[in-house]
């Protein structure tokens, strides 16, 4: 049976006419001998339609009459006190609706003011959560309880007004209820002021003495939470009244509401916590810099934000807290996790490599596995420094900088531990400019493929290698792992060895990257030639 709909053929007449507020006809009915005391479907009497409906004449028509017929006054409080199948008495349904002169008639007739419904409501909780303010201060004063918990996440009346910003109810009930009653996550009514921005509430709280440091069961703080759902006018108040930014929030890790603001991207947050947070979490060791957060929420303005207020792009190595080494590389993995959130991974990017975020293998590991990572990667860095007498150096601008030597080295050890990825790296870095015998390696010519080694070889005097390298690529001949190219039978031609001369003379990324070959008084043919495009753009 459903307890929520009236099925009208179980209503008796005495409830109907309450209903309707037909004070001579109910009248009538209970001189016929009609029972005030029939229950319908849902288990309403005449005194529950009677003090929903607020129809305060039929009310007392019907108490007058249970008085009569009750034989007791214990029968007639428990007729009072009936409740309905969902547990809710008459005096609930009248406060739940405002009905205030209902709710003083049922008081009078002694109602119990604290009976609970079978979802641990009452008639204060009613009347709270519906902002009937002149029913709460009734209820108030009949010394209605407080501090009770209501509903499953036991919430006090206190934590209902304050979520539904009935700011002159909470204003009744900060005179006499507990400020700091927790729910079962230890949240105080001002945690909910805080989470969903009912700034005057807050302010009715902490003018109240609400203590605005207090924290949750995992440590959370209000301003924490404010500062996580974008309410300005909160934190700034909470900030104005003692709120502590460097108070750790999280038993995992010491999060700060500066982490909050970056991961959600609220800019206008972000920028207040910037001036009162300390900035050992920049860098500190054991702390966790907010840039990593704002990666982590997809917010490139956050990212550009930090960078600005003078934020490190490498922050510190939370490996042992977040399981990632730098915030470069945390943009690296989600990019290539989420393709269809790329976009704003790859710009967080873009803005740690223009601010000199460091390359390391944990940066290197996903850079070389994919081309448009290594090609942003390209886009911001030289592979080798540039001479400042160099004329290359007035062309390029100082837009970029060079990769360090142990950048350099990390790059290398990392590409000969991704050879499975060889094709996608290895003609790209060529481009770039780096030099193809810093690959020449024994396990590049026993485990790449095929390709690669035909590839590399063709950047290099393939008669001089050294004895090992030959052996290697005779025994893949032998295995047929490895076909080469058939000039690799013959001595290189001169071409092809003054091209190698000249690109070890000005350098792999001068003349590569820079446009000092293409003022030479040459053939665009023997330009292109002496930049080897002939193999990088077939193999590309």
């Amino acid at each position: 049976m459903d307890f929520s709909e009236c099925y009208e053929d179980s209503v008796s007449s005495v409830a109907a006419a309450a209903r309707g507020g037909c004070r001579r006809r109910l009248r009538w009915l209970i001189r016929e001998g009609r029972s005030v005391d029939t229950a319908d479907n849902r288990g309403w009497r005449a005194v529950h339609e009677a003090a929903a409906a607020g129809t305060v004449a039929c009310l007392k028509e019907i108490l007058s009459a249970a008085a009569m017929t009750a034989g007791s006054s214990s029968g007639f409080h428990a007729y009072v006190n009936s409740a309905t199948h969902e547990g809710e008495s008459a005096c609930f349904l009248a406060a739940k609706r405002g009905h205030l002169d209902a709710v003083r008639l049922l008081l009078k007739a002694r109602a119990n003011v604290d009976q609970l419904t079978n979802d641990l409501s009452c008639p204060l909780y009613a009347a709270v959560s519906n902002g009937h303010k002149d029913v709460v201060q009734l209820l108030v004063s009949k010394g209605a309880k407080l501090n009770r918990w209501h509903t499953a996440s036991c919430w006090t009346c206190l934590h209902q007004a304050v979520y539904q910003n009935h700011a002159d109810i909470v204003r009744i009930l900060v005179r006499t209820a507990d400020l700091e009653a927790r729910d079962d996550f230890k949240m105080t009514p001002l945690f909910v002021a805080a989470q969903y921005g009912q700034q005057e509430s807050l302010e009715v709280l902490v003018s109240a003495g609400a203590k605005v440091n207090t924290q949750a069961s995992d440590l959370a703080t209000p301003l924490l939470l404010a500062s996580q759902e974008g309410h300005l006018s909160c934190v700034n108040f909470l900030l104005d009244h003692g709120a502590d930014a460097n108070l750790a929030c999280s038993c995992d890790w010491p999060q700060l509401p500066i982490h909050a603001a970056a991961q959600f991207g609220h800019l206008s947050i972000l920028r207040r916590l910037v001036g009162v947070t300390e900035r050992r979490c920049d860098g500190g060791e054991g702390m966790v810099s907010p840039l990593y957060l704002a990666v982590q929420g997809r917010q490139p303005a956050s990212v550009e934000l930090l960078l600005a207020q003078g934020f490190g792009p490498d922050a510190q190595d939370c490996r042992q807290l977040l399981g990632i080494r730098s915030p470069l590389a945390h943009a690296f993995e989600c990019q290539l996790g989420f393709s269809e959130r790329a976009l704003s991974y790859s710009e967080a990017a873009r803005m740690l490599l223009a601010a000199g975020a460091t390359l390391r293998q944990d940066e290197w590991r996903p850079a070389l596995a994919r081309h448009d990572l290594l090609t942003l990667v390209l886009d911001h860095r030289w592979i080798y420094p540039l001479s400042d007498n160099s004329a290359a150096a007035a062309d390029v601008g100082r837009s970029k900088t060079a990769l360090t030597g142990s950048e350099l080295s990390d790059m290398l050890t990392t590409a000969l531990e991704r050879l499975e990825f060889a094709a996608r790296w290895l003609p790209p870095l060529v481009k770039a400019g780096l030099e193809p015998e810093s690959l020449l390696h024994l396990d590049v010519l026993r485990e790449a493929d095929g390709e690669i080694v035909n590839f590399l070889l063709q950047f290099l005097n393939w008669s001089t290698l050294a004895p090992p390298f030959k052996d290697i690529l005779c025994q893949r001949r032998a295995q047929l792992t490895w076909q080469p190219f058939p000039q690799f039978d013959s001595i290189p031609d001169l071409s092809h060895l003054c091209r190698l001369r000249i690109r070890t003379l000005m350098g792999p990324d001068v003349v590569v990257r820079t446009d000092l070959v293409q003022r030479l008084p040459v053939a665009p043919c023997i330009q292109h030639f002496l930049q080897f495009r002939d193999i990088i753009q077939h193999s590309l």
